[in-house]
């Protein structure tokens, strides 16, 4: 299960994984979230109600019970840092060399890891961005390569410890184990990207509730992560405080009337909203709901900008700008987003998901899918490294008991 607890919603996706060791989506849920502010919990009760409504509701459609879940945490806590770890692999000789092994791997990122952190803040994710084996740079994967030295360099995600502690905490007590947390921007990418924008470089938008994260991708890599304090919550506010109505409707007239680019408004017709107390209805043009909503969403846009700006890419974004979260469905956010951004934008939504269906083919649920997805990743990493041949005859065999156990116990 993938559980994405956000500051307007929280979605949770149940996943079983079939024959093949893919995830077939199973069940869905989902659940107003009133518990969170701007990304960090602040009503811990309200919190963990919103997660037991949500999980219920997709174990309802699952037909399945869940205990245990990956959870995706964001917000304006996050950073991100590089760094560099260098091991030696020198075999028994001084000038002699072997091959690269995992063990190797994972020292050279231990010691990449191995950076001064405040005590307030954990590590969320060690990312290797790309491996140096004596002087050839650039490689991706240095496993079975021979050299003397390894060099490693990574991108090192942190959030606040106490934020973090918090959102476990209000699984935990809504009866569910979190296995581990996962940055809810990654777990997007991992849902809605391809591997050709990975390789050329893209920029990756999730429009959240309270806030919009950026997570850019370079060379294949995540490359650096941001999250900017405003989102579509601002945006309903806004409507609901001009138009003196409450967010109810505010958040409504946004969903089914809403836009921000003046070129898909065919005509400017009137939006008729229920009066307050014993006021009667109101009609609201739809031209002075995009003047209220454009604004709001050009400076979103622009913040993001400003941090794309401050980097030095070794190439530009081949692969532009995608868009996601429930911000990416209102209606021109992908036309204005490239007349800011000067690159091809489109709206992401979930790819090659087994078990999908349109109705929850959404940019909406691309975080808690991209959180199943990554859940069972993980867990078939350490079953396919133990099973790792040495030889073609052992080929063979490992192939074998990996499909038999993954018939019998998956």
């Amino acid at each position: 299960m993938g559980l994405d607890v956000g500051t307007t919603k929280v979605c949770a996706v149940i996943g079983e994984r079939n024959e093949n060791g893919n995830i077939e989506i199973t069940g869905v849920g989902l659940s107003p979230s009133t518990g969170l502010r701007k990304g960090v919990v602040v009503n811990i009760e309200a919190t963990l109600r919103s997660v037991s409504q949500a999980i219920e509701s997709a174990e309802m459609r699952s037909g399945r019970e869940v205990h245990t879940c990956w959870t995706g945490i964001g917000g304006s806590h996050i950073e991100g840092i590089h760094s560099r770890g260098v091991v030696t692999v020198a075999g028994k000789g001084r000038d002699e060399t072997r091959e690269i092994s995992r063990d190797d791997i994972n020292r050279v990122l231990e010691v990449a890891r191995a950076v001064v952190i405040p005590m307030d803040r954990q590590v969320l994710a060690v990312i290797p961005q790309s491996y140096t084996v004596d002087n050839q740079k650039g490689i991706r994967d240095p496993l079975d390569m021979r050299g003397m030295r390894l060099e490693a360099d990574v991108h090192i995600i942190t959030c606040s410890a106490t934020s973090a502690g918090n959102l476990v905490k209000c699984v935990n007590r809504a009866g569910f184990r979190v296995n581990d947390l996962a940055l809810q921007s990654i777990a997007s990418g991992r849902a809605v990207l391809t591997e050709e924008e990975r390789d050329m470089g893209v920029a990756l938008i999730d429009l959240g509730g309270g806030t919009t994260d950026l997570l850019v991708y370079s060379e294949g890599a995540p490359y650096y992560a941001a999250t900017v304090p405003a989102g579509g919550g601002q945006v309903t506010n806004d409507i609901s405080i001009l138009n003196h109505i409450s967010p109810e409707n505010a958040e409504k007239i946004k969903l089914e009337a809403g836009c921000c680019w003046e070129g898909l408004l065919e005509e400017d017709a009137d939006v008729i909203v229920p009066g307050v107390g014993s006021r009667p209805p109101q009609a609201i043009p739809k031209s002075r709901i995009l003047a209220i909503i454009k604004p709001r969403m050009e400076e979103i846009f622009k913040m993001v900008k400003e941090h794309l700006d401050k980097l030095t890419l070794a190439r530009p974004l081949g692969g532009g700008v995608v868009l996601t979260g429930g911000g990416a469905m209102l209606q021109g956010a992908a036309e204005l987003a490239q007349d800011i951004f000067t690159l091809p934008v489109r709206t992401g939504l979930p790819l090659r998901v087994d078990g999908l269906t349109d109705e929850f083919c959404s940019p909406v649920y691309a975080s808690a899918i991209g959180l199943a997805l990554e859940g069972n990743d993980r867990e078939l990493k350490p079953l396919e490294r133990e099973m790792r041949p040495r030889d073609k005859g052992q080929a063979d065999l490992f192939g074998k008991l990996r499909d038999w156990l993954t018939k019998e116990f998956f």
